[in-house]
């Protein structure tokens, strides 16, 4: 049985937390740049549904997703495979309402 660590990045999304080598904040110009350089390239998935980008994760094989989620929230996400925790449903109004 394969164990996976999955990471609500927001609104339904999910991807393997394993995978993800950082989660950091989109203002500073060099991850803007990341940010643009992987749009170009073609391996940026934009999770954010529309909604301001929070936070950016950069994943083992190179490839940046966008969440409009903050790091702090999205760290505090992991669920190992095989728990009983259920993935949580998108309660964070609050952040939305920030905007």
């Amino acid at each position: 049985m394969m164990n996976f660590n999955l990471l609500n990045i927001g609104f339904g999304n999910v991807v393997m937390g394993d995978k993800v080598v950082a989660i950091i904040s989109p203002e500073s110009a060099p991850i803007k740049r990341l940010v643009q350089d992987a749009r170009d390239g073609n391996t940026l998935i934009d999770a954010t549904f529309g909604r301001k980008t929070r936070s950016v994760l950069v994943m083992d094989n190179g490839w940046i997703i966008l969440s409009a989620l903050q790091p702090e929230t999205i760290s505090h996400r992991i669920v190992p495979a095989g728990s009983d925790a259920v993935l949580e449903e998108d309660t964070e109004a609050g952040e939305e309402e920030k905007e």
